[in-house]
């Protein structure tokens, strides 16, 4: 099965312990969230996506992104955990 890496935002063959985590991680590759960046700092390289639908923000790091963004834009991206939470990774403007 293939799984993300938190570290490397790469895929990595691995198994998964059970059915439930392999429907999750193949879901999770099929289907993008979108949503509406927040705040984003260039020069401290972080910022907050407000998913469509979701009330909690996502933290997204510059190393996330795929596309250079800004406050307000509409953007796609896959979510992947984190220390603090869901991070917003592979996030490009739409």
């Amino acid at each position: 099965m293939l799984f993300k890496n938190k570290h490397s935002n790469a895929l990595n063959n691995r198994k998964m312990g059970s059915s439930l985590q392999n429907i999750y991680y193949k879901f999770n590759y099929i289907i993008m969230s979108k949503g509406t960046v927040k705040f984003f700092n260039n020069t401290k390289g972080f910022g907050f996506i407000n998913e469509e639908g979701v009330e909690k923000d996502h933290f997204v790091h510059i190393s996330g992104l795929i596309d250079e963004i800004r406050e307000g834009d509409d953007v796609e991206f896959d979510l992947e955990e984190g220390n603090k939470g869901l991070n917003a990774v592979n996030v490009k403007v739409i």
